[in-house]
């Protein structure tokens, strides 16, 4: 484990680390792009920390009624069983599907044992629960705004801390994010999210297609002006509409 996953090795000084890694050991799963069950996954860890991701990404999706929300994870996220009360009313469905080929860790109590000499694993894996709760806490923060443009900027700013790559012109921002993925992020149907990115990209603030994301100038600087500017994106969408349709009324 510390071999595959360096800010955990991080976390154990280089005389620790030795000792550690001869018993810090755990099985590694792999799966290919495209939907996958976790649960039986989630079983063998038994009463363990769970599913570590080491490389990857994967989208985990949550339904109810008829709406689904995504959540996406990358290498160092940790996934843990749900555990419905007894008093939950709602039913939620999850399933979850990579995005790209994807491994993961099975922690599962034969680790936690093996590790329990080394407290710092067990804080390090802790603090990543709390990172991936924190996350989900900034995406419903970003969801809760009431313009879809400022949504989606505040999205892919967001994501690019994390995956983006720096440009001369701003960041890069290479996931397999599709409109409806993007949707399901931000809470908006995929032709809300298509038109709201040809709006962007009008603009000059984001471009490119989906799977390669440019994000243009600072978020600093366009943000404020975004909001203000959002009204002039729509009205300019308006106008080009009765435009297309006297171009299908000739046709």
């Amino acid at each position: 484990m510390l071999d595959a996953d360096d800010d955990l090795a991080a976390e154990l000084d280089v005389r620790t680390r030795v000792a550690a890694r001869q018993l810090a050991t755990a099985r590694v799963l792999d799966t290919q792009a495209g939907g996958c069950d976790l649960d039986p996954w989630f079983r063998a860890a038994g009463g363990g920390p769970g599913l570590l991701v080491l490389d990857g990404l994967l989208a985990v999706h949550t339904r109810i009624v008829d709406r689904t929300v995504t959540e996406l994870l990358g290498p160092g996220d940790l996934l843990q069983p749900q555990h419905r009360r007894m008093d939950e009313m709602v039913e939620r469905d999850t399933t979850w599907r990579a995005l790209i080929a994807t491994r993961f860790a099975l922690l599962d109590e034969a680790f936690d044992q093996r590790v329990l000499p080394w407290p710092q694993i067990a804080h390090a894996l802790l603090r990543r629960a709390e990172r991936r709760c924190d996350d989900n806490d900034a995406l419903r923060t970003i969801s809760c705004q009431p313009r879809l443009e400022v949504r989606l900027v505040l999205l892919l700013w967001h994501l690019a801390a994390r995956w983006g790559r720096v440009e001369t012109a701003g960041l890069r921002v290479s996931l397999p994010l599709t409109h409806r993925l993007l949707g399901q992020l931000v809470g908006a149907e995929r032709p809300s999210i298509s038109h709201a990115l040809a709006r962007l990209s009008r603009a000059g603030i984001v471009t490119g297609t989906p799977g390669d994301w440019h994000l243009h100038g600072k978020l600093d600087e366009h943000l404020e002006s975004l909001i203000e500017r959002t009204p002039r994106l729509e009205q300019q969408g308006q106008t080009e509409q009765p435009s297309a349709g006297r171009i299908a009324s000739r046709a």
